[in-house]
């Protein structure tokens, strides 16, 4: 272990998502997107509540964790899925309501995602279209959606990222290109 850093972090690790139906969100996000489940640390034989689980959650009184699943999205961070039972829940956060509003997807060719994202049950808020101001160059584009439990996604693809790394104080991050693609 090195104190190089003082603490700082290396990266997001994961995007922690509440769903009514974990089954049916592990379907929707492997179909939209290739996500891999990659292993189920509380599972419905051994659920996670109580007083302790309620404390280190943060949860109201009486809520049960059903089950939990890392997700493994192309080269970023995790997703982990959360079914929960709990008194007063609420449906998905708007995107004008505080906290986590939506992440982001990257793409290499967004007319193919956005077809996926409908085919695995979402619904896209518009077709995709350029993207504005400084992330303005050919190429690219991005698109908002709803997934099926309601949450939104953003699907971006941002080949040409010059005007913005010229003059930002270090480049915004661009996921690897998958192997064998030409990206």
């Amino acid at each position: 272990m090195t104190t190089e850093h003082s603490g700082l972090p290396r990266g997001i690790d994961h995007v922690g998502v509440t769903v009514p139906d974990i089954n049916a969100a592990i379907r929707f996000l492997e179909e939209a997107f290739g996500a891999v489940a990659l292993y189920r640390n509380v599972t419905r034989t051994a659920p996670q509540k109580g007083p302790e689980t309620e404390k280190i959650l943060g949860l109201p009184g009486g809520t049960v964790v059903i089950e939990m699943c890392m997700m493994a999205l192309g080269h970023g961070p995790g997703i982990e899925l959360f079914e929960m039972k709990g008194p007063d829940q609420r449906e998905a956060a708007r995107p004008c309501d505080w906290g986590l509003q939506h992440f982001a997807v990257y793409v290499d060719d967004i007319h193919a995602a956005c077809h996926r994202f409908r085919e695995a049950g979402g619904t896209l808020l518009t077709e995709p279209q350029g993207q504005p101001s400084l992330e303005a160059a050919p190429g690219n584009m991005f698109c908002y959606g709803r997934t099926p439990w309601g949450m939104i996604v953003e699907l971006v693809c941002t080949p040409h990222q010059e005007r913005f790394n010229d003059i930002a104080p270090m480049d915004r991050y661009q996921p690897p290109a998958l192997k064998g693609s030409d990206a």
